[in-house]
Order: C-alpha cells, then sequence, then structure tokens
C-alpha cells in the first residue's frame, strides 16, 4: 500500500511549532507499506484541497491528514475534506471517535471516505488521537484497499 501523510498546522507549517503527531502517524502506519510525509501545510482551504487533490492524481491508497478537525476557528480539516469525497464512510469516523482515550476526542470532527480509490481519513492533531486513529486504520485499511479495487468480496 501507498500511504501520505499530511500534517495541517499553521503554526508547523510556518516553523514556530515542531510537528510531532505526522512523523508518528507515519511511524504508526509503516505497517502497511510505504509512507511518504509528513507533508505540513498551513489550515485553510486552498492548501489542503491541493495536497488532497495531488494525493489522488498520485494514486496513494491511503491519504490521512493529522490536525484541524477541532473546534477552533481555524479547524477547517473536514469541512475541505468532506465535500471532496464521493462516497463517505461515516463508521470508521465514529469508530475513532468512540477508540479515544481522552473526553475530548468527542470533540474531534474528522471524517472519512473515498475519492476514486483512495481511502481519505482525517485525524486530530494530537499524539494522543494519531495514536487512537492509528489502531483503528491498521485492521481496516488493507480491506478498504482491496474493496475498492474488486477484491475481497
Amino acid at each position: 500500500m501507498r500511504v501520505r501523510v499530511i500534517t495541517v498546522s499553521d503554526r508547523a507549517s510556518a516553523g514556530e511549532y515542531e510537528d510531532r503527531s505526522g512523523p508518528l502517524l507515519a511511524e504508526l502506519l509503516e505497517p502497511l507499506g510505504t509512507v511518504e510525509g509528513p507533508l505540513v501545510v498551513p489550515d485553510g482551504p486552498s492548501e489542503l484541497g491541493a495536497a488532497v487533490a495531488q494525493a489522488v492524481a498520485d494514486g496513494v491508497d491511503l491519504l490521512v491528514t493529522t490536525g484541524g478537525t477541532g473546534v477552533g476557528p481555524r479547524d477547517l480539516t473536514p469541512d475541505v475534506v468532506e465535500p471532496l469525497l464521493e462516497r463517505s464512510l461515516p463508521g470508521v469516523a465514529e469508530a475513532i471517535r468512540a477508540a479515544g482515550t481522552v473526553p475530548t476526542a468527542a470533540l474531534s470532527r474528522g471524517v472519512a471516505g473515498l475519492i476514486g480509490t483512495t481511502f481519505v481519513v482525517t485525524l486530530p492533531g494530537s499524539p494522543g488521537g494519531v495514536r487512537d486513529g492509528a489502531a483503528v486504520l491498521l485492521p481496516l485499511a488493507q480491506h478498504v484497499n482491496d474493496q475498492v479495487r474488486g477484491h475481497d468480496h
């Protein structure tokens, strides 16, 4: 599987803050195959939208973002990604929220779905949220990848 990780953070993209969740997410997803990234983009629709479009154009099997899923004024990741999804997989986002180990996990507005054959998932920007999300994704990602290609029914 080809996996790409995108960190969505104004501060990390400006070099004001060390991206901790992106590298952790990339490491946690290594059992799935080749992991690219993390690519760090600022919060906001144009940069994230372009990065998602590029990942799909590049034929990435799994695209996972970290950051921007909360309720802050610049937390726009789900708002950018959800309209791009061709097929929503709400159970994945629900499972990730349910796997959260802190009460604030319920505030994540993360989404999941498919754009073509690319499985797209948005995770919170905290290392804990990334760990919880990766634990849900690891057993699902290959199955989703097989199914979207018409295998493993």
